[in-house]
C-alpha cells in the first residue's frame, strides 16, 4: 500500500522515535522523542564548539587552591605536542583569548612607553592583580602557534583603558581610550595575523563584575571601536567580526546597548549557572533537570532581543562553576552532563557559538593543566563537533524528566544525530525507532523508499544500521577523569594523538540502550528529513 498525499506530508514533517518499556523488571522506562523534521529552529556555526584561554598567572587562587599553573597566555607552553594535537583535532577550534584580567592588560606597542611588566599579585587591586602587559614577541609566538594549530582566534580587548573608576558606586566613567588597542590591532594586521573577531571588554555590562560601564557609554565606545576596526582593515580581504559586550545577561542593559549599537556582529554573554566552585552541591545541580532548565529563560530573552538587530548571539564564556571550578567535578565525567546539555540547549535558541571556560587552566579546563591530557569534557566537545551538524531540530520528550534529548542534522553525512543524556542513577531507557508501517509513515522518510510497498520498506528498514557512541564513567564513578566510549577508555595514543572514535554499528530495528548515568550520540544516516536537505 502506498502513501497517500496526507500520509506523505506526515512523513516529511515528523520524525518519531518510540521509547519502549521491555518487561525486564524494574529499572526500565518508556516515553517518546518527537523530532520535527519540517524545518529547523536554529542554525549554529560550523565551529560551534569554542574554548577559551585566559590571562590568570600561577598566583591566581580560589578558596585556598591555586589551580592555574602555567596556563596563562603569557606563560603557556606552546611547544607541547599534546596541546597542539588537541587543537588540531577540531579543524578548526574557535578559541577566545580573554577573561577578567583582559581589562587590565596593556600591549607593548610603539605608543606604550611604560615598562612591559607581567601581572603581579596585589590583594588591594581589582581581581587581586596589578595591570599586566603583553610583549609583542609573545604575541608573535602565540600567532605562530595558532596558525600551526589551525585555530580560529577571538581576541578580547581592554575596554577599561582611559576610564576612571568610582569605587563606591562600582562604576567606570569616561570614554574608552582606544590608542593602545589601535596600535595593537594595526601591528596585528601589519603582521598578517588572522583574527576571526575582536571583542570589546569583559564582564562590564549590567551590574558588572568588579566594575561596570553604563549601556549608553558602552554603546558609544563600541561605535568608535567599529569605526576603528573598519578603518584599520580597509582594503584587507578578510574582515573580522565585531563582538561585545562579553558579560552576564541583564535584559534592560542589553536592550539599551543593542538598540543603540548598529554594525555589531555578535552579542556575547557569560554563563556560570552552577554557582561557586567551592559549593558542595554542584553534582546535585548538574543531575537535576529542573535546575538545568533554569538557564533557558536567559537564552530565550537574548534570542528575542537580538532577533531584529542583525547580530548573532554567542555564549562567549561558560565554565559552569565560577572561580575556577571544582577539582574532580568540573574536570571529571559528571561535568559532561551539564556541558553537553548546555551545548544542546543553547543551540535550540539559535546561539551560534558556545565558548567553554577553559581550553586549559583552572579546574574546568578541557585539558589537564599540568599534563595537557584531555579531560572527559574534551572528548564530549570533540564528539559534538564531529557529529552534530549546523541545523537544529525541534525535539521534545514525553517520559521521564531525567532524559534530555537534542537533535541536529548530521554533520558532513546523511541523516540526523541525536544526543541522549540519562541523568537517572538506576533506570535504563530502551529506545527503538518505530518499526510498524503506520508509525514509519508518520516518522521516517528514507531516500530510497519514496512510494515503495510497505513490505519492501519493512525489509529495507530491518537491514539498515545506525552508529552509536555510548559515554560512561570508568568504574561507574562520576568523579572519574577517564571516560569510556562503548566500554573502552578514551586515552591518548603512544604518540600523543587523540584516539579514533569507533562507533557501535547497530541494526536500526534494535533498541538504543541508554544506561543509567550515561550519554549517547546516535547517528541515524537513513533518516532523511526536509529540514536536513
Amino acid at each position: 500500500m502506498g502513501c497517500s498525499g496526507l500520509q506523505m506530508r506526515m512523513c516529511m514533517w515528523l520524525c518519531v522515535i518510540h521509547f519502549v518499556c521491555f518487561v525486564q523488571g524494574e529499572g526500565t522506562s518508556e516515553g517518546i522523542v518527537y523530532v520535527d523534521g519540517k524545518s529547523g529552529i536554529g542554525v549554529v556555526d560550523s565551529d560551534y564548539v569554542c574554548a577559551t584561554l585566559d590571562w590568570w598567572p600561577p598566583e591566581k587562587c580560589d578558596y585556598g587552591t591555586c589551580s592555574w599553573g602555567k596556563a596563562s597566555l603569557l606563560n603557556l607552553d606552546l611547544t607541547n605536542e599534546i596541546f597542539l594535537k588537541a587543537i588540531q583535532a577540531f579543524s578548526p577550534l574557535k578559541i577566545r583569548l580573554g577573561g577578567s584580567l583582559q581589562d587590565k592588560l596593556i600591549y607593548e606597542t610603539e605608543d606604550q612607553r611604560q615598562p612591559c611588566t607581567p601581572f603581579a599579585f596585589k590583594a588591594s587591586e581589582m581581581f587581586g592583580f596589578t595591570n599586566g602587559c603583553l610583549p609583542m614577541h609573545r604575541w608573535d609566538e602565540l600567532n605562530l602557534f595558532f596558525e600551526k594549530s589551525g585555530a580560529s582566534i577571538i581576541f578580547g580587548l581592554n575596554a577599561l583603558n582611559g576610564r576612571s573608576t568610582n569605587k563606591s558606586s562600582g562604576s567606570a566613567v569616561g570614554k574608552w581610550d582606544s590608542t593602545n588597542a589601535e596600535s595593537f590591532i594595526r601591528y596585528t594586521v601589519k603582521k598578517t595575523y588572522m583574527i576571526h573577531g575582536w571583542e570589546l571588554g569583559n564582564e562590564l555590562c549590567g551590574t558588572g563584575v568588579g566594575v561596570r560601564v553604563a549601556a549608553a557609554q558602552y554603546s558609544t565606545d563600541t561605535i568608535s571601536f567599529v569605526n576603528l576596526v573598519q578603518d584599520i582593515y580597509k582594503g584587507v580581504e578578510f574582515q573580522p567580526l565585531i563582538i561585545s559586550p562579553g558579560g552576564f545577561f541583564d535584559a534592560n542593559w542589553f536592550k539599551e546597548y543593542i538598540s543603540k549599537t548598529p554594525k555589531l556582529n555578535v552579542v556575547t554573554h557569560h554563563i556560570y549557572n552552577l554557582g561557586a566552585g567551592v559549593d558542595q552541591h554542584l553534582v546535585e545541580r548538574i543531575l537535576d533537570p529542573g535546575f538545568l532548565d533554569g538557564i533557558a529563560d536567559t537564552f530565550k530573552q537574548l534570542q528575542s532581543i537580538v532577533k531584529n538587530s542583525g547580530a548573532s548571539a554567542w555564549v562567549g564564556e561558560s565554565g559552569g562553576a565560577y572561580n575556577s571550578g571544582h577539582d574532580l567535578v568540573s574536570n571529571a565525567f559528571v561535568y559532561s552532563f551539564w556541558y553537553l546539555d548546555q551545548l544542546g540547549m543553547a543551540a535550540t535558541y539559535d546561539t551560534k557559538t558556545y565558548c567553554r571556560q577553559t581550553l586549559i587552566g583552572g579546574n574546568y579546563g578541557l585539558l589537564n593543566t599540568k599534563t595537557f591530557v584531555p579531560n572527559p569534557d574534551y572528548y564530549s566537545a570533540l564528539l559534538w563537533h564531529r557529529l552534530m551538524g549546523r541545523k537544529v531540530l525541534s525535539t521534545s520528550f514525553s517520559g521521564t524528566k531525567k532524559l534530555r534529548a537534542y537533535t541536529h542534522c548530521a554533520k558532513q553525512s546523511n541523516g540526523i544525530t541525536m544526543l541522549l543524556i540519562n541523568l537517572d542513577n538506576s533506570t535504563t531507557i530502551l529506545i527503538t525507532p518505530a518499526t510498524s508501517s503506520e508509525q514509519r509513515k508518520r516518522g521516517f522518510y528514507y531516500k530510497r523508499s519514496k512510494l515503495m510497498q510497505v513490505s519492501r520498506r519493512d525489509q529495507m528498514y530491518n537491514t539498515q544500521t545506525r552508529e552509536e557512541y555510548h559515554l560512561t564513567a570508568k568504574d561507574g564513578n562520576l568523579h572519574s577523569q577517564t571516560m569510556l566510549l562503548n566500554g573502552n577508555a578514551l586515552t591518548l595514543t603512544s604518540s600523543g594523538d587523540i584516539p579514533i572514535f569507533i562507533p557501535a554499528q547497530i541494526k536500526s530495528s534494535e533498541p538504543v540502550k541508554v544506561a543509567p548515568y550515561s550519554i549517547v550520540f546516535v547517528h541515524l544516516p537513513d533518516v532523511v528529513l526536509p529540514a536536513c536537505k
